[in-house]
């Protein structure tokens, strides 16, 4: 494990924990090393490698865009297990270079270790709750390792999968499933026979292990259906419009079942999903044109308009939120602009964000612990739990900002007949559960 990969495994862990607050892995792989070709989904560009490294047990090495291994960078990426993959349109060289790369990974291979393939090869700029068609490279480089070392040592393969209620929201939910592995020793007579017919078997096989360990919508045009669904139903991997007394494991669950039950019954040609779904749309776009969103609304409604427990968190998160407010404020204000003026592609902003926060923070706030030593208590122990406490204090002032939005928005819900909202919301939960049965 090289210096920068290890202390990124330990430190990532408080940050993502901060970020992503409810985590679940399914069925996850205990050993350092396996010898494991890992292939993912890639929802959410950088994040993606950030929580399947960080968050798992298995040492991994990373196939990533050649582009970004510009020579200020290499030092970089090279002590954070990252390797360059080439497309054809980085060069007429292409092969040959990944030629050079698969050799590296089978190096890698050879001594236990593990590699994280992201089998779709590129990110949807708008989150959308599907898998793209999987590239063969990872079969491919499986078996041209077993080829470099005669077949010696045993390869497996691993479909893991990538699940964010939203990767672009702080406080949203993660949950990440893994396979069980394949051992591609396996198929070495086909192989030898027909190499060929077994990548593309064995890459179909992979895909659809890949499907199954996410929320996968085969028609991107009813992602949208599917999302409003589980807006109005709370039961889904919907960030905001979640029932709290349900898992993260049965919110997975609900939204996989759903989109099953899309994949086999919702087309174009059923009138009455589609007036559903058309219905589902304009009703949001109503809360819209109101300023208003299905989460406040549903809070409001339970609550009775009640707005005493954001009293309650404004007060009691005020003394921790100033020292956030302190400590981080300036800079999380700095890096943010920053962040969205420099990455047109939104797809970018939360992991960029994410990473130049904890290192920015976490660098410029050192002298904390001596400032500790010198005006509160003389300890340096004492300073440097304050200090690791920072990312508490910058977590408290995002949640006082946000529960005074709250406060705000429900003060001026008051001022709005609600009730013909709450009796369409109603009307169409009712045409859900008796149009969708899994619903």
């Amino acid at each position: 494990m090289r210096f920068l990969y290890a202390i990124l495994y330990v430190t990532l862990k408080y940050s993502l924990r901060i970020y992503y607050p409810r985590q679940k892995l399914i069925n996850t792989h205990n050993k350092f090393f396996g010898r494991t070709i890992y292939v993912t989904n890639h929802a959410s560009s950088f994040m993606d490698p950030l929580v399947v490294a960080s968050l798992q047990k298995p040492i991994v090495f990373f196939m990533t865009r050649s582009d970004i291994f510009v020579p200020v960078m290499k030092p970089i990426l090279w002590a954070s297990h990252m390797f360059p993959i080439y497309r054809q349109q980085d060069g007429e060289d292409t092969k040959a270079k990944n030629e050079e790369v698969f050799k590296k990974c089978t190096r890698v291979l050879k001594y236990g270790r593990n590699l994280l393939v992201f089998g779709e090869g590129f990110t949807d700029d708008v989150f959308i709750r599907r898998l793209k068609p999987v590239k063969k490279g990872a079969v491919r480089i499986g078996f041209t390792s077993l080829e470099e070392l005669n077949w010696k040592k045993k390869i497996y393969i691993s479909a893991a999968g990538c699940n964010y209620s939203d990767p672009n929201k702080m406080r949203s939910d993660l949950l990440i499933s893994n396979s069980d592995k394949i051992c591609l020793n396996d198929f070495k007579e086909q192989y030898l026979e027909n190499p060929n017919k077994v990548i593309n078997e064995l890459t179909k096989r992979i895909e659809k292990l890949m499907q199954e360990q996410i929320t996968h919508v085969a028609d991107k045009n009813m992602a949208p259906f599917h999302e409003n669904v589980m807006k109005l139903t709370r039961k889904g991997m919907n960030a905001e419009c979640r029932d709290k007394k349900l898992s993260l494991k049965e919110r997975w669950n609900y939204s996989r079942n759903l989109a099953n039950w899309f994949n086999q019954h919702v087309s174009e040609s059923d009138e009455s999903l589609m007036k559903l779904k058309n219905d589902l749309q304009d009703y949001f776009k109503l809360l819209k044109k109101f300023k208003l969103e299905e989460h406040h609304l549903y809070d409001f409604m339970q609550t009775k308009g009640s707005r005493a427990k954001e009293f309650a968190f404004l007060v009691l998160l005020f003394p921790l939120a100033l020292l956030g407010f302190i400590h981080c404020g300036l800079f999380y204000w700095i890096i943010k602009r920053f962040v969205e003026k420099s990455f047109k592609r939104r797809v970018f902003w939360s992991s960029v964000k994410m990473l130049l926060a904890m290192i920015v923070m976490g660098l410029v706030n050192i002298p904390v612990i001596f400032l500790f030593y010198k005006f509160v208590y003389p300890s340096y122990w004492l300073g440097f739990a304050y200090y690791v406490g920072i990312g508490i204090y910058g977590l408290a002032a995002y949640m006082w900002v946000y529960h005074l939005k709250v406060f705000k928005i429900k003060g001026a819900m008051k001022k709005i007949s609600l009730d013909k909202f709450w009796k369409k919301r109603n009307e169409l939960l009712e045409r859900i559960k008796e149009l969708i049965p899994v619903a």
